[in-house]
């Protein structure tokens, strides 16, 4: 069988530069020649290595979940309940300003302005965002089972929270707030988790 010609650039740092089209400017804001621009390729070697735009989209999420998921990892390692949630929010308010990065989120952002043709992209982001929420919930409830959690506690509602004020502080840095301003979002969110003290 006859191998196809090997591609002629580098995938991984086409993926990074498709990333970052994709997170400052929404999926139906890259255009075409945006995305073929910064990955330094022309539109035929896109449709050859991705299929489609949406493709490309879906590869540029499956490599930003690389870094989520170190970034879980390091969430879901807190001592209690409480400090994994503290751990969640403050670093969201260190990446989301992280001026290596786009301000705000990309599963917020990519989603945001989807027209006629691309129905789907919001659901596709609503459901990686949801991997996260689900770590959050398995972890609270391993948390309740181990009394650090009290009984009258709801882990899927405390999980639901966290991705909701997570989605929210990546709309306010998407709009310019500071990382204080999100610093001053995650302090006020962790009065829902208890204190040390509290399940006993």
């Amino acid at each position: 069988m006859a191998m196809g010609r090997p591609r002629s650039f580098d995938t991984d740092k086409a993926l990074d530069e498709a990333m970052e089209v994709f997170w400052r400017h929404g999926y139906d804001g890259a255009s075409l020649a945006m995305l073929t621009k910064a990955m330094g390729i022309k539109p035929p070697s896109l449709y050859a290595a991705f299929g489609s735009k949406e493709g490309l989209l879906k590869a540029a999420l499956d490599r930003y979940a690389e870094r989520r998921s170190t970034h879980m990892r390091y969430v879901l390692a807190g001592a209690t309940a409480r400090e994994v949630a503290e751990r969640f929010l403050t670093s969201i308010a260190e990446s989301h300003t992280d001026p290596a990065n786009p301000p705000g989120c990309l599963l917020v952002q990519g989603g945001l302005a989807c027209g006629e043709g691309s129905e789907n992209i919001p659901f596709e982001l609503a459901s990686r965002r949801a991997q996260s929420e689900t770590e959050l919930r398995e972890r609270f409830a391993a948390a309740q089972r181990d009394g650090d959690l009290g009984a009258s506690a709801d882990p899927a509602a405390l999980a639901r929270f966290l991705s909701t004020v997570a989605s929210g502080m990546g709309v306010l840095a998407s709009s310019g707030a500071d990382r204080e301003a999100l610093r001053d979002v995650a302090r006020v969110s962790l009065g829902a988790f208890p204190g040390p003290d509290a399940a006993r």
